[in-house]
């Protein structure tokens, strides 16, 4: 038994042997194959060809309004960039010039970051102290001319060209080869969004231009210019600090959301980028490539908005602004800044939001030019979004609130009568408005009727009645003075008049202060976009509401993002949490403000009417003059039609002196949204509008 145990054994490790023999004879030969009989020919190969990984960059997300009009998307653009190769520094200079003749003769720029002008020499920077510091930068005495530095330059960089126009070109693109560094792996950045002509021209002569190669780039772009500027946001390169935290997801030179719905779903919009392997000979030029991984294009972002709307919203908005600062209203007023929006009074979805002044997100995608930066500094354009971000004290628009809370609470019916007598007995004795106009009072009216006419003497009373926690109370259940969670970056939460906003600013609040607090003054302060939600809640029945611009996001595969995981994903960016106010107001209270507003655009007498007589659809309205420092913004809030709401609508002209001028945004917003033909509505220009004191 244990010889043929033996004998088992000493056949496996005489097999085994033999094919160990076998495989060392096998890669013997192979060693022999690559080092002595092809050795030379694949010698020749590995120093004659590179082979280079190239990220290939995702296309970002669209993003669209609701019927799947692109508002941003992405076109295809070409960069000219350049590799280390194994050529003298001459060969770089003359190809770096013919690639130069290339991009002028069509039009393209090439980057030119140096601070050296000729014919006359002299720095580009007149400041004495940056000219010091860029010397000891490149190593040069401070106290060489630009004349001088520009020689030194040209020694430094070996370069022979014919004339000294050649010479400061070459110079502009050997100065930022100096400056960002580039090896036989990384690439410089000599030119950026470049014709197709030059693309095709480069690639024709790459054999004439060593390293020099051209890469696809998907390059953000906004085909509607500025239209929703403020919504959609705009792009960038990325920051050192943004770099620094999310080294894992981008590249140095990366663009990144940095405003609006671009900052907020850039985790979605930006997609997944992909690998392509090329091949180079050593001197540069390109021999093959292969795409290793396919890119992955963002996620498109669709918006409840409606581009159509938008459009006419700030048409409407910047006419009306140039007619009240041009006294066309009949007196001027100095302004050029107002804010617009419209919801869906049942769903909160915002179908239009309007800042003015505006800009122009394509500005910031290859970084801003002096010119556009002055503008954006002395106000001309701004980033700043007034929709969400201005907060203004309310005025007249706020009655509405004072009144629901009044009846609410209990301190006045739907059919008490008080009679304004002008001169308000308390407090300090404020006057009505058409006291300071008339010297008259409006006499008696009821809750609808002094929202009609705006009588302040009607809600000092209610506010008198209430005091200023239960007005606070409903007010808060209305959404005022509270962040709204909406889909967009610095929201503001305005201010709500109450004992602790004063005691916030260091003041002691006095309870006379609820008069003005009762007619939308003292702190009260808050954005268009949760007037046009407080508006919406009245127009709805007092049903509560979430504001929201964004409707789905639309995956690469066709799929859709879970509207949970969109709304969980946005509170924590913003930091919001969500609160519950659900209260119901009673039916006969909102009818009976809801007539009041109908009064104020269908019947004489009231602040809008001459706007809205010959409308063919019923508005519910209220304007308001409300006073801020030495300005008195004007504010009108809406909603159509009367009988079935759909839109609510506020209008907001900063110092734009008269509640009533700013209606016929309104009426020309809703005109829109019912497709009615907005040129036949006619306004009567002659109409004197109330002016109204603190309103």
């Amino acid at each position: 038994m244990k010889k043929i145990k033996n004998k088992n054994f000493s056949i496996r490790y005489n097999l085994a042997t033999t094919i160990v023999y076998i495989i060392g004879i096998v890669l013997l030969v192979q060693l022999f194959n690559l080092q002595i009989v092809n050795g030379a020919e694949y010698r020749e190969q590995s120093n004659t060809r590179l082979t280079r990984e190239s990220i290939l960059e995702a296309a970002r997300g669209d993003i669209t309004d609701h019927t799947g009009n692109k508002l941003a998307t992405t076109k295809l653009g070409y960069n000219v960039e350049l590799y280390k190769t194994k050529v003298t520094t001459n060969e770089l200079n003359q190809s770096l010039l013919k690639l130069i003749n290339i991009l002028e003769q069509n039009g393209d720029k090439y980057v030119d970051e140096l601070p050296i002008q000729i014919n006359p020499f002299s720095f580009t920077n007149a400041d004495e102290e940056s000219q010091r510091k860029w010397k000891k930068n490149n190593n040069i005495d401070e106290n060489k001319t630009a004349e001088e530095c520009f020689n030194i330059l040209k020694e430094e960089y070996e370069i022979n060209a014919d004339n000294i126009e050649d010479t400061r070109k070459i110079m502009a693109l050997r100065y930022e080869i100096s400056i960002n560094g580039y090896s036989s792996t990384k690439t410089v950045t000599l030119a950026e969004n470049i014709s197709e002509i030059s693309q095709l021209q480069i690639n024709e002569q790459s054999a004439k231009l060593p390293g020099i190669t051209v890469t696809s780039k998907p390059i953000r772009t906004y085909p509607s210019g500025t239209l929703a500027a403020h919504v959609l946001g705009n792009v960038g390169q990325i920051s050192s600090d943004e770099y620094a935290s999310r080294k894992d997801e981008y590249d140095i030179n990366d663009i990144i959301g940095k405003t609006g719905i671009e900052y907020i779903f850039e985790e979605y919009l930006k997609g997944e980028d992909g690998v392509k392997q090329i091949d180079m000979s050593v001197e540069g030029a390109i021999t093959g490539e292969n795409v290793s991984k396919e890119a992955i294009s963002g996620s498109d972002v669709v918006l409840t908005i409606d581009a159509n709307l938008q459009r006419v919203a700030e048409e409407s908005l910047r006419e009306n602004i140039r007619k009240i600062s041009s006294g066309e209203k009949g007196e001027a007023f100095e302004t050029n800044s107002g804010a617009a929006v419209v919801m869906n009074v049942n769903t909160g979805e915002v179908l239009a939001m309007v800042s003015l002044p505006d800009y122009d997100p394509e500005d910031f995608v290859d970084g801003l030019s002096e010119q556009q930066s002055e503008e954006l500094k002395n106000g001309t354009k701004s980033q700043y979004n007034r929709a969400i971000t201005g907060s203004y004290a309310p005025g007249s628009t706020f009655k509405m609130v004072t009144a629901l809370a009044a009846l609410e609470s209990g301190n006045v019916t739907v059919n008490e009568k008080i009679r304004d007598t002008g001169v308000y007995p308390h407090y300090h004795h404020p006057v009505c408005w058409i006291w300071t106009s008339n010297r008259i009072g409006h006499g008696y009216l009821n809750v609808t009727d002094a929202i009609k006419h705006s009588c302040n003497y009607f809600f000092y009373e209610m506010g008198y009645r209430m005091g200023i926690d239960t007005l606070a109370q409903y007010a808060t259940y209305l959404g005022l003075g509270q962040k709204t969670g909406i889909e967009l970056p610095n929201e503001s939460a305005g201010e709500l008049a109450s004992k602790e906003t004063a005691e916030k600013h260091g003041v002691q609040w006095y309870a006379g202060d609820v008069l003005s607090a009762a007619i939308g003054q003292t702190y009260n302060n808050f954005t268009p976009l949760q007037m046009v939600r407080y508006t919406s809640v009245i127009a709805n029945g007092g049903k509560s509401i979430k504001p929201t611009i964004v409707k789905s996001i639309i995956k690469a595969d066709g799929t859709e993002v879970p509207k949970e995981e969109v709304e969980q994903f946005v509170n924590n960016k913003l930091g919001y949490t969500p609160t519950e106010e659900n209260y119901q107001f009673k039916e006969e209270y909102i009818n009976a403000v809801k007539e009041g507003m109908r009064g104020v655009t269908s019947e004489s007498g009231g602040t809008a009417y001459s706007t809205f007589k010959d409308f063919n659809i019923e508005v519910g309205g209220k304007t308001g003059s409300a006073q801020a420092n030495d300005k008195t913004h004007a504010w009108f809030v809406g909603f159509a039609p009367f009988d079935e709401p759909e839109i609510a609508v506020v209008v907001l002209v900063e110092n734009g002196g008269h509640g009533g001028w700013t209606a016929e945004v309104a009426r020309d917003i809703i005109a829109e949204y019912f497709g009615m033909n907005s040129n036949t509505v006619t306004e009567d220009t002659t109409a004197v509008p109330e002016t109204e004191v603190r309103r």
